[in-house]
């Protein structure tokens, strides 16, 4: 039975076209500067393709710091509205619902970092999922849909004239 190895992001390259592609340590990854927001940037020697060291987690590609992002979930998770913090941290309530879907696919990874740096608490943690989980969906029924045309009264209320 082969033993899983834990490799560092840019210890290896992402591209599957690559000769190198998931080869650990083998010398052709170089850092190669960092994003706008810090994020350090790697480049594979042998397919010459480059990525960010946050690829393969719900940070790629997010233009928001780590911190604030997490800050946002927080705030899901004591149950403000996407509005409030919208109004609070200045973040559309888009990009707040793509981040909870983005944590719905790394829920693992997710809760393994928020568990390390303690930024929520079980409680807290148990809101956020059950937002995102039940998300659209309200607690009554459904509404009929008025069938009558507008301004005719229903005929349980009309008198023989």
């Amino acid at each position: 039975m082969e033993e899983m190895q834990i490799a560092e992001i840019g210890s290896f390259c992402w591209n599957e076209a690559c000769e190198d592609y998931k080869k650990i340590d083998h010398g052709n990854m170089t850092k190669n500067g960092k994003t706008e927001n810090g994020v350090q940037r790697y480049r594979c020697t042998t397919c010459r393709k480059s990525f960010t060291q946050t690829k393969g987690t719900m940070f790629y590609r997010c233009r928001h710091s780590e911190e604030e992002i997490v800050e946002c979930m927080a705030m899901v998770g004591d149950r403000n509205s996407l509005a409030a913090i919208h109004r609070i941290k200045g973040v559309k309530e888009e990009t707040v619902c793509r981040w909870l879907e983005q944590a719905e696919k790394h829920i693992q990874q997710f809760e393994e970092y928020i568990v390390k740096n303690r930024k929520l608490s079980c409680v807290q943690l148990d809101a956020l999922w059950t937002y995102v989980w039940h998300k659209g969906e309200k607690g009554g029924t459904k509404k009929k849909k008025q069938e009558e045309p507008f301004g005719v009264e229903p005929p349980s209320t009309w008198r023989p004239v």
